[in-house]
């Protein structure tokens, strides 16, 4: 079955999460808080000082990419919004080094091991 990711449209959406605390990374800057619709939405941001539109919508399919893979290890317990904005590096590494801070950084939000394995 394949999972549809649900995108943030709203810009109060992206303003809600950008008040909340980062996690920092030199390839990526990730947003997150619970939302009320029991599913997780994701929201990228790709700035002009990234570089030109080829090298931010790269951008844009390396963090999509990324959070396509880590997604099924999400929690299920609530719904989550999670905001990525792009770093000039981003345009430049490969989708496994966005793969490992990603993960690094949605740690908490991730199941446990326990979990996993049963």
């Amino acid at each position: 079955m394949r999972r549809i990711i649900i995108s943030i449209t709203r810009n109060n959406d992206f303003r809600r999460l950008y008040r909340r605390k980062a996690e920092v990374g030199a390839v990526l800057v990730s947003y997150a808080a619970k939302n009320r619709l029991g599913v997780h939405r994701v929201g990228i941001t790709t700035s002009k000082k990234i570089g030109k539109a080829h090298d931010r919508n790269r951008a844009r399919r390396v963090i999509r990419e990324a959070y396509r893979l880590l997604a099924p290890s999400l929690t299920d317990r609530a719904g989550y919004d999670f905001v990525f904005v792009a770093r000039v590096r981003t345009t430049v590494c490969s989708m496994q080094e966005v793969y490992r801070l990603m993960k690094k950084q949605l740690a908490p939000y991730l199941k446990k091991s326990d979990e996993a394995d049963s």
